[in-house]
């Protein structure tokens, strides 16, 4: 089962440890797990659109880092350097404050902020993370309180010895402080402290991500979990392997694809259905475009991410509806959903973690439009751009509209804005980590 989050999930999608390999027969999938080869997929072929080469930024690319910056400035926690997940909410997950970490170091780069305060913000948050308590004294917790890094639950209710560790969120995690690292070598000691204070060989076991819950209480034990559905497991594996960890078998996706036509385009989903591995299975932008902004796209996830987009930019050909879908809070219940171009056996599905669908809440995201605008360029991503355009803000970038009325998805995150900022880091200078 997955686990809710009400603030932020932590993109967990779990299923037992070993359930793809037990399970020899079944239906939704299940038999075929762990042998599924990269069938239709020509690594030969170009990836159609690509990745373009970094180009000058406009004068409204400079408004619109300046914007995304404001929700930093907004919503940080001085007495730890941490950012909330979600305006005025003291709560945040190693997600985000991945997200705030590389948006730091883009913000820099495109001279929102100078060096002293880039210096004073890498030293705070470096030093919460040296200092915060860990889940049996092993990995960090999947939500912290930003005011005072207590480990808290779901509620933002302190939790004394943790609730789990999100491994998707620490893969996340990794990748922020070898950018961080990489891009200012003044902090590589201090990043490297943090690391060894933590069991890493917790999150990657046998080629797989791993991660825990401990689901009834503080005298429970934690429950171990493989983690991760296409796309994100993909990512966050990239992730771990940058820190010299076994995901060999989480890194590509050809073990769990099944093709499935979305308006007019074969998209990769996964195999591991919700029927039989009891998890929400979501096809979104967010991890391609975090794997292109940040890494850049390998051979796989640049045909694999080119798929995604084009059925976005063709629902809209057909349609005539804007469609720029992914996960996003929204600003009324039930406050966080994946808006999908498949899950759970529908095409533009809405589902929440617990895997009810929302079809009335489907909503044009404003990361997404700002991240395929920086990847690929087009026509139709500037369009997206032009008509979310007034989604800019004193306090930040507002998450994206709702497509029935029109009407703003007005909750401002730190997600969001921090995409904005790596997006626009992209577009100027490539893929955050050299």
């Amino acid at each position: 089962m997955t686990r809710v989050f009400s603030l932020r999930p932590s993109l967990l999608f779990l299923t037992g440890l070993g359930l793809a390999t037990a399970i020899a027969v079944g239906a939704d999938g299940a038999g075929r797990v762990a042998r599924q080869p990269l069938a239709g997929l020509d690594l030969a072929q170009p990836a159609t659109p690509a990745p373009l080469a970094p180009r000058p930024l406009t004068t409204a690319d400079r408004a619109a880092a300046a914007t995304a910056w404001r929700y930093m400035e907004a919503n940080t926690h001085p007495e730890t350097g941490l950012v909330s997940s979600v305006a005025g909410y003291p709560s945040s997950t190693m997600w985000d404050q991945a997200s705030y970490i590389l948006a730091l170091v883009a913000a820099e780069r495109l001279e929102v902020i100078d060096a002293d305060e880039l210096s004073w913000r890498a030293g705070k948050i470096l030093d919460s993370l040296s200092r915060m308590a860990l889940v049996d004294d092993q990995l960090p917790n999947k939500a912290y309180h930003t005011g005072t890094l207590a480990m808290v639950d779901y509620g933002n209710s302190p939790t004394p010895r943790g609730i789990g560790w999100s491994a998707v969120d620490m893969g996340r995690m990794l990748v922020a402080l070898r950018v961080l690292e990489d891009r200012h070598p003044q902090f590589r000691d201090w990043v490297r402290g943090v690391v060894a204070r933590w069991n890493l060989d917790g999150i990657a076991v046998g080629g797989e991500l791993i991660g825990t819950r401990r689901e009834d209480g503080e005298e429970t034990a934690l429950e171990h979990l493989q983690e991760g559905r296409i796309g994100y497991e993909q990512y966050a594996a990239r992730g771990a392997a940058l820190w010299g960890l076994d995901a060999t078998s989480a890194i590509s996706a050809g073990r769990v694809i099944d093709w499935h036509g979305v308006a007019g385009v074969e998209v990769a989903t996964d195999l591991r259905r919700a029927a039989s591995f009891g998890a929400i299975t979501p096809v979104v932008s967010e991890p391609y475009l975090l794997q292109g902004l940040e890494l850049g796209l390998n051979g796989e996830g640049a045909r694999l991410a080119a798929a995604v987009y084009r059925a976005q930019e063709n629902r809209h050909a057909r349609t005539g509806q804007l469609t720029a879908v992914s996960e996003d809070h929204i600003d009324q219940k039930p406050s966080f959903l994946y808006n999908a171009v498949f899950s759970n056996g529908r095409d533009w599905a809405v589902v929440t973690e617990k895997g009810s669908f929302h079809p009335e809440l489907r909503t044009v995201s404003l990361k997404a439009a700002f991240g395929w605008d920086a990847l690929y360029g087009t026509d139709y991503t500037a369009r997206l751009r032009t008509e979310l355009a007034d989604l800019a803000g004193p306090g930040g970038w507002a998450a994206g509209r709702y497509e029935a009325d029109g009407e703003p998805n007005a909750i401002l995150t730190l997600n969001t804005n921090a995409v904005v900022l790596e997006s626009l880091y992209y577009k100027a200078f490539g893929p955050m980590l050299r």
